[in-house]
C-alpha cells in the first residue's frame, strides 16, 4: 500500500510531459531523428530522445535516454513488424499499449502529447479507442497530431468506406472528449501527397469532429510536401513547435507578454 501511494504521489506530482511519436509502416525507431534535430535547432531546451523498439512477442528494446533536466522528451515508439493493413495496425496499436504500459510505469508521467506519421496516426487513434480507458483516470492524453494519416486508406472516394474507417467511427465515442486533434496533410498537388489520397487524410473528421475539444485540419504545401518527406518539412516542424510542445508554447506567450 505505501509503495501504490508513493507511485501516486509521484505520477500526480510529476512535470514530465513526454511527445511519444510513433511512425508509419515500413518505418523505424529512426524516422524521426532528423525531426527531432530541427525541433532541437535554435533553442535552449532540447528535447532528449528515447526510442522504444516492439518486438512481435512484446518484448522492448530501448535505445538513448531521457534527460533528467528534460520535463518534454522525445519517445518514438516502432514495432518490429512495421508492415501495412488494417489487421497489422490492430497488432501494432496492442504493442504501443505494450510499450506506453511500461514507459508510464516507469517514469510515471500524468499527461502526454500523441504524434503520429502516417499509419502512426492511424496506430494512435485505434489505441485512443481500445486501450486508452485502462489509464485515463491517472494519465490526460492532450493533443494528438496525425501527419499523412489516411483514415480510409487508399480510397479517394469517401462513400466508399474501408472497413477500418468504419470501426474508427463506430468507436469514436471511446476517444476522449477532453482531446485536441490537428490533423496535417500534404499538398504534392491538388489530389493527394504523391502516395495518400487527400481525401483519405480529411476522412479523420468523421472520427474526431464533435467528438473531441477542438479538431483542426490543415494542409502543408510547398518543398518536401510529399509523404515521406513531411516529418522534415520546416511548416510541420514549426507546427509541432507551435501546436504540441507544450513548453515551447508557455515560453512563447511570456516572451510576447513580456514585450
Amino acid at each position: 500500500m505505501n509503495s501504490s501511494n508513493k507511485a501516486r504521489a509521484q505520477r500526480h506530482n510529476s512535470q514530465l510531459s513526454p511527445v511519444i511519436m510513433v511512425p508509419g509502416s515500413s518505418a523505424t525507431t529512426e524516422r524521426f531523428n532528423q525531426l527531432v534535430k530541427l525541433l532541437n535547432q535554435k533553442t535552449d531546451r532540447k528535447h532528449s530522445l528515447l526510442k522504444v523498439n516492439v518486438g512481435t512477442d512484446g518484448s522492448l528494446t530501448y535505445s538513448g535516454s531521457i534527460s533528467k533536466q528534460d520535463q518534454e522528451p522525445i519517445i518514438v515508439v516502432g514495432f518490429k513488424n512495421n508492415h501495412d493493413g488494417y489487421s497489422n495496425i490492430k497488432k501494432q496499436a496492442k504493442w504501443l499499449n505494450i510499450a506506453f504500459n511500461a514507459l508510464s510505469k516507469q517514469y510515471k508521467f500524468n499527461n502526454f502529447k500523441a504524434f503520429g506519421h502516417s499509419n502512426g496516426g492511424l496506430i494512435w487513434t485505434y489505441w485512443l479507442e481500445h486501450y486508452y480507458s485502462e489509464y485515463a483516470s491517472i494519465i490526460k492524453v492532450k493533443v494528438l497530431m496525425t501527419l499523412g494519416s489516411p483514415y480510409n486508406f487508399s480510397e479517394s472516394n469517401i462513400k466508399n468506406k474501408t472497413q477500418m474507417l468504419t470501426d474508427f467511427i463506430k468507436y469514436k465515442s471511446k476517444i476522449p472528449r477532453s482531446l485536441t486533434v490537428y490533423s496535417i496533410s500534404g499538398g504534392e498537388n491538388y489530389e493527394s501527397d504523391g502516395l495518400v489520397p487527400e481525401n483519405s487524410v480529411e476522412a479523420a473528421k468523421y472520427v474526431f469532429q464533435k467528438q473531441v475539444a477542438h479538431f483542426t485540419a490543415m494542409t502543408v504545401t510547398g518543398l518536401d510536401a510529399q509523404h515521406s518527406s513531411l516529418p522534415q518539412n520546416k511548416q510541420v516542424v514549426e507546427l509541432i513547435k507551435q501546436y504540441v510542445l507544450q513548453k515551447d508554447n508557455q515560453n512563447r506567450r511570456m516572451i510576447r507578454k513580456n514585450r
